[in-house]
């Protein structure tokens, strides 16, 4: 890249939502505001407020404008753009900027808009894909004999939309595949969301002494947390394992309900939404990581666990193989089989240390496929129009997907390297964040000591024309 590009992008859904599409997004704008791009957002506001401010996102700085919205009543954090007006409010955003690409997250309503306006001003526009039909049905109040119809319609609705795009990417090369064939789309380019590995990084050995069964994400029907805690009660060789779930959603009361009648509710912590300080230490703190959802088209919380060297447990559905290389760095078992992610779990829980240190060491070798850095830069040259032939990121390879076993010698070694580095990078940026922190107190104190100053002063002047008003 020869000279900082200024990007725009469209969001459905971002920070603070705690969800795939708004962390990739997050994720993204951070690595390209670090490589000196101009990154903006649009996106629903979170609260009662609109217009553009400045928001600090993934340790930096960027723009982000936020359109009017609402709750949607039947989801306990997603937001509804008002849709009146948009396409005109988002074109005057692009008049002001005149980027070089808009890159929409969804087609469903900011990208949708976003992309009529930038047309009509002939930017290049991109679209990543992280849309599943089969996730928006539950909030639909269609009847279920319904669903099926419906999710054709939305399929088609998207490959109407993302076949007028300039390019189009997702994920991994199975949910290319599948946007292929349902949506009618071609020449998806899979593109991993890739994640800052080093974030995660921990020199603290796997355990299952006292076991922690961990997922992250959000509490909806999709994710099929009930089929994790359905497995754990049947554990009951192993009374001291704990789950930990970390989000929000509108299962958590009937996930709290179902664990309270399985016997299980006081090993179950409901942890809610976590900060991205408190998030590495949960991840290193958990024995085995579970995902049982059926609709992923990747999962950045499965990544994060890699990169934190545990094991993964996740449902045989989408795109979830390709992370959980079963037998390698954990197991796979049948979407929705409780009896099998029972089976899964005592498979950690009961594996010694040497096994339990091949299946972290595999998850680490596997995630340095999925580097945030190469991401960035492979979109980059996309909103500039080249490298369209070739691009894609180290996991869509086919040596990826190839059997481990245990690793070698050298590559452990390196593994060694890697994690030392990491873990010297993760604590320098630890303590920059700690400096940034305190300097933000000392400048807090010094604006309250200068408006302290400044009432005193005010309310000594008042005194003096009180007294010659009086004289």
């Amino acid at each position: 890249m020869t000279k900082p590009l200024k990007v725009v992008l469209a969001c459905d859904t971002f920070a603070p939502d705690i969800n795939g599409a708004a962390r990739f997004a997050e994720r993204l704008a951070g690595g390209l505001v670090r490589n000196g791009n101009e990154v903006h957002i649009i996106a629903p506001a979170f609260d009662s407020s609109e217009g553009a401010r400045i928001e600090e996102h993934d340790g930096v700085n960027m723009i982000v404008h936020r359109l009017r919205s609402h709750r949607v009543p039947q989801h306990k954090t997603l937001r509804w753009p008002e849709p009146w007006g948009m396409t005109r409010k988002i074109g005057k955003i692009l008049d002001d900027l005149d980027p070089v690409a808009l890159h929409i997250q969804s087609h469903l309503m900011v990208g949708r808009f976003a992309n009529i306006a930038a047309k009509r001003r002939d930017i290049r526009v991109l679209a990543t894909n992280h849309i599943m039909p089969e996730n928006l049905i539950k909030y639909s109040l269609l009847p279920k004999f319904m669903h099926n119809w419906a999710m054709r319609v939305l399929w088609a609705d998207a490959g109407r939309i993302l076949r007028k795009m300039d390019a189009v990417t997702t994920p991994t090369k199975r949910a290319a595949d599948l946007l292929e064939k349902a949506a009618g789309v071609s020449g998806v380019l899979a593109i991993s969301c890739g994640i800052d590995a080093s974030r995660f990084a921990n020199d603290s050995q796997v355990q299952n002494k006292n076991p922690i069964a961990l997922f992250l994400g959000r509490l909806d029907d999709e994710k099929r947390v009930d089929v994790l805690l359905k497995a754990v009660g049947k554990l009951a060789e192993y009374p001291n394992l704990r789950v930990e779930l970390v989000g929000d959603g509108g299962e958590r009361e009937r996930l709290k309900k179902l664990a309270l009648s399985l016997g299980i509710s006081e090993r179950v912590s409901f942890l809610g939404h976590v900060t991205d300080e408190e998030l590495p230490g949960i991840y290193e703190r958990a024995t085995v990581f579970v995902m049982p959802s059926i609709a992923e088209l990747q999962s950045i919380a499965t990544m994060e666990a890699m990169a934190s060297g545990r094991p993964v447990i996740g449902a045989d559905a989408m795109a979830l193989p390709h992370l959980v290389h079963d037998g390698d760095n954990g197991y796979l078992f049948p979407p929705g089989d409780v009896e099998a992610l029972a089976d899964r779990l005592r498979r950690v829980l009961s594996a010694d240390q040497a096994e339990l240190n091949r299946l972290s060491e595999n998850s680490l070798h596997l995630i340095q496929a999925h580097d945030i850095n190469r991401t960035v830069k492979i979109f980059e040259d996309l909103y500039l129009g080249i490298g369209e032939s070739t691009p894609t990121t180290d996991d869509n390879e086919p040596s990826y997907m190839a059997p481990i076993g245990r690793l070698n010698e050298t590559v452990r070694s390196k593994l060694v390297e890697w994690r030392s580095d990491a873990l010297a990078l993760r604590s320098r940026a630890e303590n920059l964040r700690a400096e940034a922190r305190e300097r933000l107190v000392e400048m807090r104190q010094e604006v309250r000591g200068q408006l302290s100053d400044l009432r005193s002063e005010i309310q000594r002047q008042a005194k003096k024309l009180r007294r010659r008003s009086e004289d």
